[in-house]
């Protein structure tokens, strides 16, 4: 405290120096003001240039001096008067309470913005009384235009709780109800404009921005929360530079040249536009063109950058700023703004000489002398275009806040008499109450818009997004082309509106600001060690994955699904069986029906020599029955092929294992006849009529063992149609899944004991004789049977996909095969073929005799 009251007491020096700086409009003295039972002091950057005096530390500091006055800037200051005259002049809202105003200016810095503050608090006045203690000159405070500034201010104006409405301080930080309880701000926090810039680029696919903010608050504290943003979304920003008003050329100029050598085609400016004046300027001396512009909202709508000095920079730059209106009466007021107004204010002299470029003194050769009487309908420049009310509405929103505040404190109008809207006055009315009652106001302005406070002192977060385009006259206007809305759900915040946009000035479409190019469909992003992640190179995906245009990771295809050639989108998996239309299932199917074929051939033949003592002597019930049950292993071959089904799978392993089950047991009865007949010690006329009952007791038994096996399988689990993706990624196998593995494995042991049998008792009766013995024959045809079936198992095993199948029908035909050739065909081959002959001998004979 005891420094600010220092820095306010060296803020005056001799009584000359007051009036000196009174008259060239020293940031502690209100440049425009006005009495009333209350008073709003005003803080805009009316002026943006500011001489810096020298400290010597043992003289009296000289006083700061502004200069150049700023069209925009005095705009919202004289709307803040119309507001206020204009509640003066209501019955409705703070009826018979009159407004009083003080506008200071900040020059747009902070040591300035101290000293206004000082001078809104305690006026100038030079009093001395006994003690400090005392109320401030005003009651509330609209400003400041900059965010640092406004920090400074409430960092002195919060001791008292004066609160301060901003219409132009963004920076987030200020949403800090524990740093800074009384103020407010009807423009919303840059913590939304900052993530909408982020979509915003994100939208348009700039994923390598480079970007420059203001070294102050409003930038710092923005672009920190655009980066973060910007990483969230996948956007890099490949620069990010900081630059100050006070900067040196040199400074300047670097930044420039490290814009212009960036290979971002996109430049994100979260810049004040004083810092954007110097950008500008180096940036015309350089050429600096073709890039595309996203501004912020200080600038985004700057009238007086929309000209052709620079619109080969900044021609279709894109920015969100917040939304526009009217105000009814507003331009009819500023159009009265005169100097006649006020004789004695420098500042209604200077903006005349600076609108109309005269003096109002005598000068030089060549400069006109003002009269007074030019009218401000003739020019057209920031201060007259009312055609772009945005921030001069926040201004106008701040004011009637307060007197809504106001309003509800005094009480006003609520006795009930509604020919009598009066206010109750009191006595000890203290700054800190509006503060409070500011925080509940919510009122609706006759423009119909809706204006209330959050819990941190934040208006609703809208924006539009502007576009810098030209008219048919040539001139630069700012078209609404898209929206964002903080309060809509995510994803649905940023909104186009369908409006054609303009691009930089040397891009006719789109321009494009990438690090990397687009991966294209079927390769993923692979990010390049010790450089950004939008830095990459394209990785094709691995088979069975996919992936879009510009993807980071590749996306695994469902089960049933595979990618295809390009990688780029699933298609259904090849559906693989063994079908009867390709090659190998045709092959199989013939090889399949001629030997069912042959098999009947061979029983023709049997039939026909039935009654020859050949066919009598082999047993010709067993043989008839042998043959029936290869026709049967055959044909069952048939049902492995074509596409599983239930019944097909159940079909296929019970049949086949019957089937061979009644073969081996036709053969193994065969042998066992055979080995009766000749080792048995009765006569040989006995033995058929004891065997034959022997022999079909011992098939029929065999056989039913077989079919109790297959229904114990088929009842606890049997084998069903599955979907296999586990042994071909890329394909799906369609397959009889075996159900209980252990029930297919003692079928094919019982048929394999059954083959053993046959075997060790063909084996024994090798050496009969050689007229009846079959006992040979039958022992080649196990040796080949056991050889197939024992080479089937590992092939079985190890075979993919339908050769698994194929493999099962081969061995089938295998056997089949292997028993039909060597049971019947060598011995009974040449013993017809004699038969025939002697036949035909006979015959031969009889006809001659005959003759």
């Amino acid at each position: 405290m005891l420094l600010l009251l220092l820095l306010f007491m060296g803020t005056y020096g001799t009584e000359e120096d007051t009036a000196q700086c009174k008259m060239l409009g020293s940031p502690e003295f209100p440049l425009l003001s006005k009495k009333g039972d209350f008073t709003i002091g005003g803080t805009f950057s009316i002026h943006s240039q500011i001489s810096k005096p020298p400290l010597s530390f043992t003289d009296t500091p000289e006083p700061l001096i502004c200069s150049r006055i700023n069209f925009r800037e005095f705009r919202f200051a004289q709307t803040m008067i119309f507001a206020i005259e204009e509640i003066n002049n209501s019955s409705s809202l703070l009826p018979n309470i009159s407004i009083g105003y003080k506008v200071f200016d900040t020059c747009g810095s902070t040591l300035p913005s101290t000293r206004a503050v000082m001078g809104a608090m305690n006026g100038h006045e030079r009093t001395v009384g006994k003690t400090c203690s005392g109320q401030s000159s005003v009651h509330a405070i609209i400003g400041a235009s900059e965010s640092s500034s406004t920090i400074v201010m409430l960092q002195i104006l919060g001791i008292f709780q004066i609160p301060v409405i901003s219409h132009f301080a963004t920076c987030a930080c200020l949403s800090n109800r524990k740093d800074y309880p009384s103020f407010f701000r009807t423009i919303p926090s840059d913590y939304y404009q900052s993530r909408a810039l982020a979509k915003l680029v994100k939208h348009f696919g700039w994923t390598w921005v480079g970007a420059i903010r203001s070294d102050n608050d409003y930038g710092n504290d923005g672009m920190a929360t655009f980066i973060r943003a910007a990483n969230q979304e996948g956007v890099c920003v490949e620069y990010s530079e900081a630059i100050s008003r006070t900067d040196s050329s040199e400074e300047v100029a670097r930044v420039v040249r490290l814009i212009r050598s960036s290979s971002a085609r996109v430049l994100v400016a979260f810049l004040a536009q004083s810092e954007l004046d110097i950008l500008l300027e180096e940036a015309l001396n350089q050429n600096l063109t073709g890039l595309q512009w996203v501004g912020s909202e200080s600038w985004i709508t700057a009238g007086h950058l929309a000209n052709r000095r620079y619109s080969g920079i900044l021609s279709g730059s894109l920015g969100f700023t917040i939304r526009k209106a009217k105000i009814s009466g507003l331009r009819d007021f500023l159009l009265q703004v005169n100097p006649s107004q006020d004789p004695q204010n420098n500042l209604l002299r200077e903006f005349w000489e600076a609108a109309f470029e005269c003096k109002f003194q005598s000068s030089a050769l060549g400069q006109t002398q003002c009269t007074g009487s030019e009218r401000l309908q003739d020019i057209n420049n920031t201060f007259t275009d009312v055609s772009q009310l945005r921030i001069s509405n926040c201004v106008y929103k701040a004011v009637y806040a307060v007197a809504h505040a106001i309003h509800n404190i005094l009480k006003c109008g609520q006795s009930g008499d509604r020919m009598n809207q009066t206010c109750i006055w009191e006595e000890n009315f203290e700054a800190k109450q509006i503060a409070k009652h500011l925080q509940d106001v919510n009122f609706t302005l006759q423009s119909g818009e809706r204006v209330y406070f959050d819990g941190n002192g934040d208006p609703a977060a809208v924006y539009d997004l502007v576009n810098w385009q030209r008219n048919q006259a040539g001139d630069t206007v700012f078209v609404t082309v898209g929206n964002y809305n903080a309060s809509e759900p995510n994803g649905k915040e940023f909104t186009m509106n369908g409006i054609n946009i303009t691009w930089a000035a040397e891009s006719l479409e789109r321009p494009q600001s990438v690090c990397s190019e687009s991966c294209l469909p079927g390769f993923r992003q692979a990010a390049i060690k010790g450089k950004p992640i939008c830095c990459f190179s394209c990785i094709a995906c691995a088979a069975g994955e996919i992936s879009n245009s510009n993807s980071a990771e590749c996306s695994r295809c469902p089960l049933e699904y595979w990618s295809n050639d390009d990688r780029s989108q699933c298609v259904p998996k090849v559906i693989e069986f063994l079908s009867f239309g390709e090659t190998m299932g045709v092959l199989l199917t013939i090889f399949s029906l001629f030997g069912a074929g042959l098999t009947l051939v061979v029983s023709c033949v049997f039939f026909r020599f039935r009654h020859t003592p050949l066919v009598k002597a082999s047993n010709s019930e067993l043989s008839f029955l042998l043959l029936f049950s290869l026709s049967l292993c055959f044909l069952c071959s048939l049902t492995f092929m074509g596409q599983p089904t239930n019944w097909s799978c159940m079909l296929r392993h019970t049949t086949f294992g019957i089937a061979f089950a009644l073969c081996m047991s036709c053969i193994l009865a065969k042998t066992i006849a055979v080995v009766i007949a000749f080792k048995a010690k009765r006569p040989a006329n006995t033995v058929p009529q004891c065997s034959a009952p022997l022999q079909r007791t011992s098939v029929l038994s065999c056989t039913l063992m077989q079919v109790l096996v297959c229904s114990l399988w088929l009842t606890l689990a049997p084998p069903y149609p599955n979907k296999n993706t586990a042994h071909a990624t890329e394909r799906i196998i369609l397959e009889c899944d075996l159900g209980s593995p252990v029930g297919f494995w003692a079928v094919l042991g019982y048929i394999g004991l059954l083959a053993g049998l046959c075997f060790m008792l063909a084996f024994l009766a090798r050496k009969l004789p050689d007229n009846f013995n079959e006992a040979k024959f039958i022992t080649f045809s196990m040796l080949i049977f056991c050889a197939v079936w024992i080479t089937f198992i590992p092939a079985y095993v190890s075979s993919p996909g339908k050769f698994t199948v194929a493999v099962e029908i081969f061995a089938i035909l295998s056997s089949s095969f292997g028993l039909l050739f060597c049971i019947f065909i060598p011995k009974y081959r040449l013993r017809f073929l004699k038969c025939y002959c002697k036949k035909l001998v006979m015959q031969k004979t009889k006809d001659d005799i005959q003759m």
